[in-house]
């Protein structure tokens, strides 16, 4: 039998709360092609896939977000019995984790997908503290991207490895949002969650100074911030350009992605950028500020910006200019479970 990892998550696909829950599915799937560990997840039952083997899904009823992660303890620290490495992911893994390596002296990685200070402005003080307890006693660290290990080591003095997500690879069905959309000019698309480290407030002040009629910015996702960015909108006299969709179901995401002229990802703070790089798999050019997916791709393959209107604008008009064709280097989630298998025999070892 190989070595079993036992995994703590959140969301599985199709149901997805973030980027993390994406990563978590690909590399699971990229573990199933290989034969050197055997990758067990514990998560929510409401997120859990049925019928899937090493997979276990926890009731956790209902409550705020520390009760539900605290439910799942019992689970994680029983099955840590059988592994032989535990692996968390961000902050919530505190206490699953710590529980599972005082109990049977198991080793414990723990994999920072983002921090709390890139998605809060004022960062709850129990996620600071979850964060730093465990860079002083996980046994390793990883993180998605050298602008995270930074900030890792200047707020908490932890040293992680860096193990940069996939590129996934999305479809498109043919379908045609613009046309659905009723949208017969430059379509600007924006997905993400609607929170403030998304910086979606900065886009809709960009579109407001690029003064153009021939542009639509689509704003897909949610949050508790979307009420206010449509008000927003109005008080910018822009509501006419803007279109807020929602929620994008998993299924629709390709189809957006390929019927915009631009994706931007105005990010006040962004770990990786998983969106960055599925709008780059469709051949649709970003703009984006800072985020790790720009540190493993060609200078030349986004339009970089910083998080203000006024350099966001002058990114949208620069990006649509541009006819050149879209070229990087494709990095598979196999090279990452491969990157991850060394990590975890070096562990072993």
């Amino acid at each position: 039998m190989p070595p079993t990892v036992l995994m703590l998550g959140w969301g599985y696909p199709p149901n997805v709360t973030g980027g993390l829950d994406t990563a978590i599915y690909e590399l699971i799937e990229a573990f199933k092609l290989r034969d050197d560990f055997e990758i067990e997840l514990v998560l929510p039952a409401e997120f859990a896939p049925e019928d899937e083997p090493n997979i276990y899904g926890v009731e956790t009823d209902d409550g705020d977000f520390i009760t539900r992660v605290n439910a799942m303890v019992d689970t994680f620290r029983e099955r840590a019995g059988d592994a032989d490495i535990v692996h968390t992911n961000d902050w919530f893994g505190y206490k699953p984790g710590s529980e599972a390596k005082e109990a049977h002296d198991v080793p414990w990685v723990t994999c920072f997908h983002s921090l709390s200070a890139e998605r809060n402005r004022d960062p709850p003080p129990v996620e600071l503290e979850a964060e730093r307890n465990i860079v002083e006693e996980a046994d390793h660290l990883l993180t998605v991207s050298e602008i995270t290990r930074d900030r890792i080591r200047e707020q908490f003095g932890g040293d992680p490895q860096v193990i940069y997500n996939g590129f996934p690879t999305l479809e498109p069905t043919g379908r045609d949002l613009k046309v659905e959309l009723g949208i017969d000019d430059t379509m600007v698309l924006f997905v993400g969650r609607h929170t403030h480290q998304k910086g979606i407030d900065h886009l809709l002040a960009a579109i407001e100074r690029l003064s153009r009629e021939d542009l639509t910015l689509v704003v897909g996702g949610s949050g508790h911030l979307t009420d206010q960015l449509e008000r927003f909108a109005e008080l910018l006299d822009i509501e006419e350009q803007v279109r807020f969709v929602g929620y994008v179901p998993e299924e629709e995401l390709a189809d957006y992605y390929a019927s915009a002229d631009l994706f931007v990802s105005p990010a006040v703070a962004e770990p990786f950028g998983l969106a960055v790089v599925e709008a780059l798999s469709v051949d649709t050019r970003v703009v984006t500020t800072e985020c790790g997916a720009a540190e493993i791709l060609p200078d030349n393959c986004l339009v970089a910006v910083d998080p203000a209107s006024r350099s966001i604008a002058r990114g949208i008009n620069r990006a649509l200019a541009m006819d050149d064709p879209i070229e990087y280097e494709m990095r598979g989630w196999d090279q990452v479970a491969a990157e991850h298998a060394a990590f975890y025999s070096e562990i072993l070892d």
